[in-house]
This record gives C-alpha cells, structure tokens and sequence, in this order.
C-alpha cells in the first residue's frame, strides 16, 4: 500500500525578512517596492516580523497579507528588539539565502537585484553581502555619530566594513543561524560571520529619508548600548573556533520507497 506524502511548498529562492515595530505608514510601500524589485528577478517570500507594534500595524499587514500571497506575517507576543525579530524571521525562512531591510523604508528595494548580482560573482566562501549606504539621507548629528561609531568598532574589531549598521544585507540562511545570538547581534555580522571562517562584501547601495514615523534609536542610548555589545564581540572574537571536518568515509545509503 503506497501512502501519498502531502506536497510541501516549492522553496523560493530568496527570503526577504523586514523587521519592524510601529511602521504602520512605512509598510505598504516598502512591500510595493519589494514586488516591483523582485518579481521579474526570482521567486520569493516577505516575512515582517511586528516586534509588539502598538499603532496601526496589526491591520495594515494583515491587509497587505490579504493582497500578496508573497507576504508571511509574523508577530512578538512582547517587544523584543530587533536582533530578535531578524532572527525569527530568519528560522521561520523556507529559502537558503536571506535579504533583509529594515520596516522603516530608508532601505531601498531597488537594490536587492545588485546584492544578488554581487553574489553571482563572488566566491562560494562569500556568505554575507553588507549593504554600504555611501550618502547617508540622517540628520547631520545622527550621521557624525555613526561615523565615529563605525570609526572605533572597524578599529578593534579589524572587520573592514565601512557601514555595519545598514539594514540591507544579503547572507545565507544556514551560516547566520549557526551565528552566536544576542540582543544588538544584528549590529555586528560582519564581525561575527568572519569570526565563523566566512568572507563578507560591501556593496554600495542607496539609503533614502525616513517619511513616516520615529526612528527607535538616539544617539546616546545607541553608544552606550554600544560599548556593552562591542566588548562582548571582542570577547567573542578572542575564543573564535573554526574546525573543519570532512568525511573520511563515505558509504552509500540505501533509500527506501
């Protein structure tokens, strides 16, 4: 007697995971933004993960879910923070390699395709492609602030990543997952998929005002956050372990029916 397997879903080939929290005015457009980017250039999902939005954002994704079968809606019982809803995103991704922007719509869409174009011409050891906002679209202060931050982790962390703290990044779904995890982590992947044996890449990409909303970070609560994660990394990076094993002996398996 032959049992019928049920059918799983075919994987797309990119996840897109867009963090956010009190986005409502941003969402409809950036999911708008991210069809038009990607429907001509690969199979994909959107995963928005609402980190315990308390405005308008409940309705308006589940909206937006109504209206593209491409949309998965995820949402935090509690405010988590963003390296937590990044990371939901990323086990609750059905693709192998993950695209990420942040729910505040200063990422632009449009360079997803040249994040995939770095890829295809990059090694296999590359697992990590870093969007690189070359004209930041901040206030003056906010813009000092991450330049001196950038300046001093780049120092002590030996990275050589201009713009850590871009929301657009591209990387493979397995080699985050098998990364430490932290609160702040999403800060620091560069640093942390070097710290794994991986190579990264920085790619210049646009970077837009925010239209709607509040940016959840100021300057001086973002330092003193800051330093407490930095001298964690470094502790990271100083135990660092990296073996590679390979298999010696190899037997083949049978499959059964």
């Amino acid at each position: 007697m032959n049992l019928a397997h049920p059918r799983r879903p075919l994987a797309p080939a990119l996840s897109v995971v867009v963090p956010a929290c009190n986005e409502a005015g941003n969402l409809p457009g950036l999911l708008d933004e991210i069809d038009a980017a990607l429907r001509d250039v690969a199979s994909y999902e959107v995963i928005c993960v609402d980190d315990a939005s308390d405005d308008d954002t409940v309705s308006v994704l589940a909206a937006c879910a109504a209206a593209s079968p491409q949309l998965r809606v995820l949402r935090h019982r509690s405010r988590s923070g963003q390296s937590a809803a990044l990371r939901n995103g990323v086990k609750a991704a059905r693709a192998d390699w993950i695209a990420t922007l942040d729910g505040d719509g200063q990422n632009d869409p449009a360079d997803l395709p040249r994040l995939l174009l770095a890829r295809e011409g990059a090694g296999a050891d590359v697992r990590l492609f870093a969007g690189w906002r070359v004209k930041r679209e901040d206030s003056a202060s906010k813009r000092w602030a991450s330049r001196i931050a950038n300046g001093i982790r780049a120092r002590l962390l030996g990275d050589a990543t201009p713009d850590t703290g871009c929301g657009i990044k591209l990387f493979e779904r397995d080699a985050f997952l098998d990364l430490p995890a932290f609160d702040h982590m999403h800060r620091f992947l560069p640093a942390l998929m070097q710290r794994a044996g991986w190579r990264t890449l920085s790619v210049p990409v646009n970077h837009r005002p925010r239209l709607h909303g509040q940016s959840k970070y100021d300057n001086l609560g973002r330092a003193l956050v800051g330093i407490s994660d930095l001298r964690g990394v470094l502790w990271l990076l100083r135990r660092r372990t990296c073996a590679v094993a390979e298999e010696r002996i190899a037997r083949d398996v049978e499959v059964l029916p």
